[in-house]
């Protein structure tokens, strides 16, 4: 039997897997595999984008200037037709890996440096459209986990009941 995680959630709090596993064994059942669905989106951010400027040495780029949360603001060079002021965005910050295994860092782009990257439905592994950014609603709230926000991280339990059972 196969148990979602993120639906098993809905009906109970979830104590640490470690402990889930443990109880579930204790009780007569066997955790024969955990499977991870979806993408892992822990190291990615909600960021607003505050000002979009087009990029001084490239026709095709934008320099924006990004609100992730913190003190400061950061400034990511795009190549997003679709990038404008006052969106919510998913931004992968230095040190981030793409579903694809692509790291994240800082890099000049004709000059600018880019502090990260903003990122599209493919970039993230959600769809297939590379056509533009994936803009998030404008209720979003900035600095927080994109993970909490997209939601598509999700584990699999692959259950069994004992022999003695």
């Amino acid at each position: 039997m196969k148990v979602s995680l993120e639906w098993l959630s809905e009906w109970i709090d979830l104590p640490p897997l470690e402990e889930l596993e443990d109880r579930l064994t204790v009780g007569g059942l066997e955790i024969e595999g955990i499977e991870q669905v979806g993408v892992d989106l822990q190291s990615f951010v909600v960021g607003q984008v505050l000002e979009r400027i087009q990029h001084p040495n490239a026709d095709r780029l934008s320099v924006c200037n990004v609100d992730i949360g913190g003190e400061t603001s950061l400034e990511i060079v795009c190549g997003a037709p679709n990038v404008q002021a006052e969106q919510k965005v998913v931004v992968a910050l230095h040190g981030s890996v793409l579903p694809d295994g692509t790291k994240i860092k800082r890099s000049k782009l004709r000059g600018i440096t880019s502090n990260g990257m903003i990122c599209s439905e493919r970039e993230l592994g959600l769809g297939g459209d590379h056509s533009g950014i994936l803009v998030l609603p404008k209720s979003t709230a900035v600095g927080v986990n994109a993970a909490e926000v997209i939601g598509h991280n999700d584990k699999i339990l692959d259950i069994s009941i004992t022999p003695n059972r």
